[in-house]
């Protein structure tokens, strides 16, 4: 069997045996078949914990990877992982009573953390969508369409998308999408993910209100999120859309260059797509010139001070991107080769060796990994490194590495 990471071989395919011979099969490790879903912490030592909350986004996430990898591979084993994620979801994530998917419940499926998030609501939409392409299940297209609805009557208001809601849909501060220090009431984050659930809904069913909210997401985008002087997205705003601080994500910048594409894409409107289109070029331009240092993509950069670690999610996206605007100029090799040196950097540092392990969440400068992390935790997922393997795959691009 060749080796990941061989001298010479296209990209294409060493991202195919990554998938196939260390994603999947430790993904499919952690089904939970006592209690239902999946086993959701493993720490740095490759300790289980059987019992830890288990976090909705999680079980999302997991639920698209194995609905997409199924559809991708056609193997029976991941249909059934993903039906596994599904039941869980449909029995526990949801609640029954106020609508809605909880932020998390216990590893036996009692409501946990029972916050609406709207950005937890974006990835269950964007899970049952892709299960829904998978199957064909009625219900869950009826599920995800509730939870468009639960979006739109409870955190749309009239400048866009609030964040974090109660139970009952009560507003909460947004400590769960906060960071850098400040407390946020609309986020960059948050509504790209509602855009790529949304993106996903539409993919499945072509619906015509699915197209109006997704073109109403790309409006707000284009006025408040980017910022063409700055050839960047703002990250944490006020509820008016005034920037709380002074940074540049480069992993989102770098994810939102391709996803914006796609689901503007997706609606077959040649002027809107070419509008975006050059928006989506400065942030890929400004992520491939400030961010990637030659090896790999930097976290972020605050108040001119550059973070310089390395995240597992943000080297992922930033291969999907570069290949993404590699396809888009195909005379701008810099992309290419730009992808294939994160990939090297990814095999080099950031796989994990070890038997029964995945990848390292973030490691330092220096390629160690950041002893307070994890291997699977809530936020820690196959969602970023198994879409970017799926990606590549279906695009095929002419990179070797």
């Amino acid at each position: 069997m060749p080796t990941i990471g061989g001298m010479g071989m296209k990209l294409t395919a060493e991202v195919q045996m990554m998938l196939e011979q260390k994603i999947i099969p430790f993904w499919l490790s952690l089904q939970d078949d006592h209690y239902g879903g999946f086993v959701s912490y493993v720490d740095l030592n490759l300790r289980r914990n059987e019992k830890a909350e288990k976090g909705c986004i999680l079980n999302s996430r997991i639920l698209w990877f194995f609905s997409e990898a199924a559809m991708l591979l056609k193997r029976p084993d991941l249909r059934q992982a993903a039906d596994h994620a599904y039941r869980f979801l449909m029995r526990y994530c949801m609640d029954r009573k106020a609508g809605g998917v909880y932020w998390s419940v216990t590893f036996d499926g009692k409501p946990l953390d029972t916050t609406k998030h709207t950005y937890n609501q974006a990835f269950a939409i964007y899970a049952l969508s892709a299960y829904y392409r998978l199957t064909g299940n009625p219900e869950a297209l009826f599920a995800a369409n509730q939870l468009l609805q639960c979006v739109e009557n409870h955190c749309r208001d009239a400048g866009g998308y609030g964040e974090a809601y109660d139970r009952f849909w009560n507003p909460e501060s947004n400590e769960k999408l906060s960071e850098n220090g400040v407390m946020a009431e609309r986020t960059m984050n948050t509504l790209l993910h509602v855009f790529e659930g949304y993106s996903g809904l539409y993919q499945a069913t072509q619906a015509p209100e699915v197209a109006t909210e997704l073109r109403a997401l790309l409006d707000i985008w284009g006025k408040h999120m980017f910022q063409p002087e700055k050839r960047r997205q703002e990250v944490f705003f006020d509820k008016d859309y005034h920037s709380l601080i002074d940074l540049q994500s480069y992993g989102h910048d770098i994810e939102s260059a391709w996803l914006l594409d796609w689901g503007c894409d997706l609606l077959g409107d040649a002027a809107l797509s070419e509008k975006v289109h050059r928006m989506t070029d400065v942030l890929a331009q400004s992520v491939l010139e400030r961010g990637f240092d030659g090896e790999a993509v930097c976290n972020e950069i605050e108040k001119g001070v550059t973070d310089t670690d390395r995240i597992w999610w943000v080297q992922s996206e930033a291969i999907v991107g570069f290949v993404h605007m590699l396809e888009k100029h195909p005379e701008q090799k810099q992309y290419g080769e730009a992808a294939a040196k994160v990939w090297k950097y990814i095999l080099r540092q950031l796989v994990d060796s070890r038997e029964n392990s995945e990848w390292f969440w973030k490691v330092d400068i220096t390629g160690k990994p950041v002893k307070k992390l994890t291997i699977v935790d809530p936020w820690k997922c196959p969602y970023h490194n198994g879409r970017m393997c799926m990606e590549i795959i279906r695009r095929n691009p002419d990179v070797s590495c």
